[in-house]
C-alpha cells in the first residue's frame, strides 16, 4: 500500500544522506580502534579528528559507496516494491570489478562481501550467495548487511514494511542470520523515523520484524534494561563488551557488538545528534560504519538543523562525496544530487510524480543550505565569501580587481589522485564540446555593475597542474539576471577537473548562482597525450580490464586474462553517437566496441566472435543477441570499426561498409559511455573517437 509522503520528505532524505556521510567521515580516521585507545587519545569524540591522524576529511569509503550504489538496483531493474535479492546481486556484478571497487577485498572466508562477490561471479545467485549454508555463520553474520542498508529506508518513508522487505533482499545478497536481522532493525527504525521521533517506539516497531529469540533481539533487550537501570553510558559500554563483545564471536567484524554500539548510542544519546555521535564513536569497534548508521537515522529523525546545532558537522563536508565503482559516471557526486535521486525513487514507489529541479539542472541549490560541493577555487582569495540563501549560491567579492569564483569538481583533482585506502575512480563528468549553461543574478543591492562568466580548469600536457580557461564576462546591473552559455573548448584530450562561475566586480558586490548544468554529446578523440601526464589520462577510464597500456604511441594495448573485461569512459547522458577505432585482434575469444555503457553488465556491443561472426548484442545483466552476420575477420588484421547508436537503432561498420544493423526493442539502454570489451584475449586499438549524430 502506498503511504503519503511527509511534507518535508526531500529535506529529510537530504539530512539522512548528510548524516550518513558525516558519520563515516567522523569515524573513519580511527576505524577499528578500541574504546580504551580512543578514550586515552581524545577522551570523547566531539569533533572531527582527521587532522590529528594526518588524513583528509572527505574520503572514499565502502560504507558510503555501497550504500548509495547498491540502491541503484531499483533504477536498473525498475522502481518497484518486489525487487529481488537476485536482481540486487546482478547489480553488484554490474558495479563491482574484483579487487577494485566498493568492497574490502580481504579474501574468501575473511571478507564477507568478497566471499559473496566470488559466489555471484561464479554463477551462484543471491540470496544463496550470502547464505550461512554456503559460507558459514561466522562469515555470514558480520557487519556489512547493516552498513549498506540506509538507502532502502530513505526510499520508503513511514513505510517500514517496504523498507524491511527491500532491506532483507539487499542484505541477503552477502549476509544471513543475525546480520540480516540487524539490517532489518535499522531499516525499520530509519523508515519510521520520518513519522516517529520516540526512540523506544522505533525499537518496539523494529523488533516486530525479527525473531524474538534472535541474538539481535536479546541484545536490544539487554541494552534497554541497562539503560533503565544505569544512567552512565560508559557502564553500559562495559556491559556490552562483557556480554556481547568481539571475543564472543572470533571474527573480523561481527554484526552483534557493532549493532549494540548503534543501539547504545541511540538510547543514551536521547536522539540528540551531537551526543549520540560522541557515544557511538567513543565506544570504538567499526566506528565509521556505526557512526554512519546513527548519523543517517538521526538526520532523518531530526532534520537538517541537527547537523549544525552545537557543532558544525555539515560545513566542512560541503556536500562532497565520491562513489567509485565500475560505472565511472557516478564517481564524482554530491549529497544534494544523491538526495534528489533517492527522493524521486521514493516518490515513484509512493505513486507520486518525480520532481525535476530548475531547468533539469544538475546543480540546483534549492535544498536548504545545499552547495553541491561548490567552493572557491585555488585562484580565489580566501577572503571572498561563498554562502547559500534564497535557494541559490551567493558569491561576494572581498577585493576589487581580484578573482572571486566558485567551482565544482568534474573529475579528480591532483590531490584526489593520490587518495589512499579505497581508490577513487571516475570518468570525467564534463568534456570539450559540452555546452555549459548557468542562470546568474546580480544582487539588487550591488552599488555598481558586475561581470559574470564561466570557466573550467583542466589538466595540461606535460605536468599535473591545472590550466584555467574561461569565457568573456557578461555585464550585469544590480538586480539583472542572465543565462550564461559557453561551449567548452578543446583540452587536447586531457580531463577537465572542475567548472564554475566567476564574479568580476567591486568589493562587496554579490553574484547569485541559481543553477548550473551542461548538455550535449561531444565530438572528440581519446588518445594518450604526447608527453605526460599519462597517469591522469589513464584515470579517465574505468572498468574491469586487467591491463590497459599503450604501445607505439597512440595504440591501446588491452589484455584480459580471465573472463570478460570492460573498459569505458564518457558520461551517462551521452546519446545518439558514432564511435570508431582501429581494432587489431591479437588473441582471444571475443572483442567489441561498446556503447551506452552503464557498468560491466549494462551496455550495447558490436562484437567480433569466433566462427567468422559479428554480432550486435544487448547486455542488461543478461545477454541478448540482436543480430548476427558472417564476416571473415582474422587475428592480427587491422580493421577500421565504427559503431553507431541512434535511439534504439544499432549499426556496425567495418572499413567504411555497413555490415550489420538491428533495433533493440527494449528500453533502458538509450544512453551511456563508450569503450571496449575483450574476453580472454588481447586487443590493440588506435585512438577511440566519438562523434555526435544529428
Amino acid at each position: 500500500m502506498n503511504m503519503p509522503l511527509p511534507s518535508d520528505y526531500e529535506a529529510r532524505v537530504y539530512a539522512g544522506v548528510l548524516g550518513k556521510i558525516i558519520g563515516v567521515y567522523l569515524g573513519r580516521p580511527f576505524e577499528g580502534a578500541s574504546y580504551e585507545h580512543i578514550s586515552a587519545r581524545w577522551g570523547e569524540i566531539r569533533r572531527y579528528v582527521h587532522q590529528d591522524q594526518n588524513a583528509p576529511l572527505v574520503v572514499t569509503d565502502d560504507d558510503i559507496t555501497g550504500t548509495f550504489t547498491f540502491i541503484r538496483a531499483l533504477l536498473d531493474h525498475g522502481i518497484r516494491p518486489d525487487l529481488s535479492a537476485r536482481e540486487i546481486g546482478q547489480s553488484w556484478l554490474n558495479y563491482i570489478a574484483e579487487g577494485r571497487h566498493i568492497l574490502w577485498w580481504g579474501g574468501i572466508g575473511n571478507s564477507t562481501e568478497h566471499t559473496a562477490y566470488l559466489r555471484l561471479a561464479s554463477g551462484i545467485e543471491a540470496p544463496k550467495s550470502g547464505s550461512a549454508e554456503l559460507n558459514g555463520a561466522a562469515v555470514a553474520e558480520e557487519i556489512g548487511a547493516q552498513i549498506f542498508i540506509d538507502g532502502w529506508a530513505l526510499v520508503a518513508p513511514g513505510n517500514p514494511d517496504l523498507a524491511v522487505r527491500l532491506a532483507r533482499q539487499a542484505a541477503s545478497v552477502s549476509h544471513d542470520g543475525e546480520a540480516v536481522y540487524g539490517a532489518i532493525v535499522l531499516a525499520a527504525m530509519e523508515s519510521q523515523a520520518f513519522v516517529e521521533r520516540d526512540i523506544d517506539r522505533l525499537l518496539d516497531l523494529a523488533l516486530t520484524y525479527i525473531p524474538s529469540e534472535s541474538r539481535i533481539a536479546r541484545l536490544i533487550g539487554d541494552l534497554r534494561r541497562w539503560h533503565r537501570e544505569e544512567p552512565d553510558w560508559r557502564v553500559a559500554q562495559t556491559l556490552l563488551v562483557k556480554y556481547h563483545g568481539y571475543e564472543h564471536f572470533g571474527t573480523n567484524c561481527p554484526m552483534v557488538p557493532n549493532h549494540g554500539v548503534v543501539i547504545l548510542a541511540l538510547l543514551y544519546g536521547g536522539g540528540v545528534f551531537d551526543r549520540s555521535m560522541m557515544i557511538v564513536n567513543t565506544c570504538g569497534y567499526d566506528t565509521d560504519c556505526n557512526s554512519g548508521n546513527v548519523g543517517c537515522l538521526l538526520g532523518i529523525r531530526n532534520g537538517l538543523d541537527t547537523l549544525q546545532f552545537a557543532y558544525d558537522w555539515r560545513g566542512p563536508v560541503n556536500d562532497r562525496m565520491y562513489l567509485p565503482s565500475a560505472d565511472g559516471h557516478w564517481g564524482m557526486r554530491d549529497a544534494a544530487s544523491i538526495s534528489l535521486e533517492l527522493a524521486n525513487i521514493g516518490r515513484v514507489l509512493a505513486g507520486v510524480e518525480p520532481r525535476t529541479p530548475k531547468q533539469g539542472a544538475r546543480y540546483f541549490f534549492d535544498l536548504p543550505g545545499s552547495t553541491h560541493g561548490f567552493a572557491p577555487s585555488a585562484l580565489s582569495p580566501r577572503e571572498n565569501r561563498l554562502k547559500t540563501g534564497e535557494g541559490m549560491l551567493i558569491l561576494e567579492a572581498a577585493f576589487a580587481g581580484q578573482r572571486c569564483d566558485a567551482e565544482v569538481a568534474t573529475f579528480m583533482s591532483p590531490e584526489l589522485l593520490a587518495m589512499k585506502g579505497y581508490a577513487l575512480c571516475a570518468t570525467p563528468a564534463l568534456y570539450p564540446g559540452n555546452r555549459i549553461t548557468a542562470r546568474v543574478i546580480a544582487d539588487a543591492n550591488n552599488h555598481a555593475p558586475v561581470g559574470a562568466g564561466l570557466f573550467i580548469r583542466a589538466y595540461q600536457d606535460g605536468d599535473d597542474e591545472l590550466a584555467l580557461n574561461e569565457n568573456h564576462a557578461v555585464p550585469l546591473f544590480p538586480g539583472q539576471d542572465a543565462v550564461l552559455e559557453w561551449v567548452v573548448p578543446d583540452t587536447k584530450g586531457l580531463p577537465i577537473a572542475s567548472a564554475g562561475v566567476r564574479l568580476e566586480g567591486a568589493a562587496g558586490t554579490r553574484l547569485k548562482l541559481d543553477w548550473l548544468t551542461w548538455d550535449g554529446t561531444p565530438s572528440l578523440t581519446f588518445a594518450p597525450p604526447s608527453g605526460k601526464p599519462w597517469t591522469i589520462w589513464e584515470r579517465m577510464f574505468v572498468g574491469s580490464m586487467e591491463q590497459h597500456t599503450w604501445a607505439k604511441g597512440d595504440t591501446f594495448n588491452l589484455i584480459q586474462n580471465r573472463g570478460r573485461g570492460v573498459l569505458h569512459t564518457g558520461a551517462r547522458e551521452w546519446r545518439d553517437y558514432r564511435l570508431a577505432a582501429r581494432l587489431t585482434p591479437v588473441l582471444g575469444k571475443e572483442f567489441a566496441l561498446a556503447g551506452h555503457v552503464q557498468g560491466l553488465t549494462r551496455h550495447h556491443g558490436f562484437f567480433f566472435r569466433p566462427g567468422n561472426r559479428i554480432e550486435l548484442v544487448r547486455t542488461c545483466h543478461e545477454e541478448t543477441v540482436l543480430a548476427t552476420a558472417e564476416f571473415p575477420w582474422q587475428f592480427r588484421q587491422t580493421y577500421k570499426v565504427a559503431f553507431e547508436l541512434k535511439g534504439n537503432l544499432l549499426t556496425g561498420y567495418v572499413d567504411g561498409a555497413k555490415v550489420i544493423e538491428a533495433r533493440d526493442p527494449r528500453p533502458g539502454l538509450e544512453t551511456g559511455g563508450i569503450g571496449f570489451i575483450v574476453t580472454e584475449g588481447r586487443l590493440l586499438s588506435g585512438p577511440l573517437s566519438i562523434a555526435a549524430l544529428v
